[in-house]
């Protein structure tokens, strides 16, 4: 992207952070082709805050939504949730995650971000996963940030089918289809 004129960056940038919540100031800097300093004073004309705080008012929302799991049963931060539709969550690939001899991020973690999206996405108190076909594209590696968004493909009844895919970045490291099941307390709930 070519240098662009302030008014016109500032456009761009407000149409960016809206489709992406979670780019931060050096990924912005990088794509807009400016300083991080000068993506920060852009941010503040607009009155957008940073990414963290961004974050933070998303996960306010969405684990309010939440009726399946406790917070800390969630594996990554759940950022935005919109009830049998779709959602995302965000994991930081720390150091205790990987194989100690390699810094690659061991795939149990990869996929439990996107089970508990799966399962969280379910409007009811109980879900559980039936069946899960993943793909890992590549390996992650500490200090990468997980994107996770899953999406509600098809329901019968009390069976939900969920794609998630994760990406670092722009690049896809993972996807899977998840069909969960949402277990009733009361029989009536259920649609004979």
């Amino acid at each position: 992207m070519a240098r662009l004129p302030k008014k016109e960056r500032q456009s761009l940038l407000l149409e960016k952070i809206k489709e992406d919540p979670f780019l931060t100031d050096e990924i912005l800097s990088e794509k807009f082709k400016v300083s991080i300093q000068t993506i920060r004073l852009d941010r503040l004309e607009l009155a957008i805050p940073e990414v963290r705080q961004r974050t933070k008012n998303l996960a306010q929302k969405a684990y309010s939504q939440v009726k399946s799991l406790k917070s800390r049963e969630i594996i990554g931060e759940l950022v935005d949730l919109n009830l049998e539709q779709d959602g995302i969550s965000l994991l930081e690939a720390v150091e205790e995650m990987a194989l100690s001899n390699t810094g690659i991020i061991r795939g149990h973690f990869i996929f439990a971000q996107a089970n508990s999206l799966a399962v969280s996405l379910i409007d009811s108190k109980i879900v559980l996963t039936g069946a899960a076909n993943v793909h890992y594209h590549r390996p992650v590696k500490v200090g990468e940030r997980l994107i996770a968004k899953a999406k509600l493909r098809e329901q019968k009844k009390n069976r939900f089918c969920i794609e998630v895919e994760t990406r670092v970045e722009e690049e896809k490291v993972f996807s899977g289809e998840f069909l969960v099941f949402s277990l009733y307390e009361d029989e009536k709930e259920v649609d004979q």
